[in-house]
């Protein structure tokens, strides 16, 4: 265990400012229910490391196209391992760094998408369990992430896990979220990503009935299609009997590896079967988009300069500058 990085003891890749090395901006209630960026040395600190990795990124757009309201989209797959978490930071810290206000709200219970953007989890942390099960509101406690401008997170702790159970007989259980959704000001949010626990229960069915749209990670690999039709057939269920709304819009293939024949027939069997719901962007499998969390950082400011960043760069661009066309595809 002794590789193992340690959050904050050891420096990331040169530029890249780990959560105990910069200080970032203060969580305090602004307009629009997201909290303000502090003033001063912390708010320059952060906005420089945003524009450091706006840079090794090399994109040419500073801002892309920003949704005529804000989408909210749920990542989503009962398989384990498939990159959920990893997709919804490393999506949510693209948008922000190209001009829109993203809020991710983390409702697994190993707050694994809390830890990656460096964000208080500890048990008894106000959470989205408090959220759920006690009815406190949203905007209490969502706070901005350090050294992205724009980007916001309201955590999950590991009280969160007994929130299935405790759910049950509570009314409209399944709309919890929706609810906290509905009664929190997202006049200025453009994205609201929703990582869920990986699993087809109440949570995740709660962000079905929060969402509008589905994004679905699939590995490329074996056994990568197995389960994915009960998924699709649960959205479906929310779909009919809870938020009409409800379609899967993007679906993005993750853990690419080149080298395996077996990467590339799994990609071309889901592109023929999803078609143009299938991103033309692929996430290779990466070293760096591992290592990135035990920093407290996504890919995207821990190692822009990667394939894994780049590859999410891509990723992202398209779920922004797709929102124009989509259909209901579902």
């Amino acid at each position: 265990m002794s590789d193992v990085p340690v959050p904050g003891s050891i420096p990331g890749p040169e530029g890249a400012a780990g959560p105990g090395t910069a200080a970032g901006p203060e969580s305090v209630p602004g307009a629009g229910g997201v909290p303000t960026a502090g003033s001063g040395a912390q708010a320059a600190s952060a906005v420089s490391a945003a524009q450091a990795a706006l840079a090794a990124l090399g994109g040419t757009e500073q801002e892309w196209p920003c949704p005529p309201s804000c989408r909210v989209m749920t990542i989503a797959n009962q398989k384990g391992g498939v990159g959920k978490t990893t997709t919804a930071v490393n999506l949510a810290a693209c948008l922000a760094l190209h001009g829109r206000q993203v809020l991710v709200v983390d409702l697994d219970p190993q707050g694994n998408a809390s830890t990656a953007l460096d964000i208080d989890h500890r048990a008894g942390t106000p959470s989205v369990y408090n959220v759920l099960v006690e009815d406190q509101p949203l905007a209490g406690i969502v706070r901005a992430v350090d050294g992205i401008p724009g980007l916001y997170c309201a955590p999950a702790t590991i009280d969160l896990a007994g929130a299935e159970i405790e759910l049950v007989p509570l009314v409209a259980r399944e709309a919890r979220l929706n609810r906290a959704l509905d009664s929190y000001d997202a006049s200025g949010l453009d994205y609201i990503l929703i990582d869920c626990p990986p699993s087809l229960g109440l949570l995740t069915v709660n962000a079905l009935v929060a969402a509008t749209e589905v994004l679905i990670p699939i590995q490329c690999e074996y056994y990568a299609l197995e389960g994915l039709e009960q998924l699709l057939r649960t959205v479906e269920l929310v779909r009919g009997h809870l938020n009409p709304e409800l379609f899967v819009s993007t679906i993005l293939l993750t853990m690419y590896d080149g080298r395996t024949r077996l990467a590339s027939q799994v990609a071309e069997e889901v592109r023929e079967h999803f078609g143009d719901v299938v991103l033309s962007a692929v996430i290779p499998r990466s070293v760096r988009v591992s290592e990135a969390p035990s920093y407290g950082q996504s890919v995207i400011t821990y190692d822009p300069g990667s394939s894994g960043a780049q590859a999410y760069l891509d990723a992202a661009r398209e779920v922004a500058f797709r929102a124009a066309t989509l259909g209901q595809a579902g």
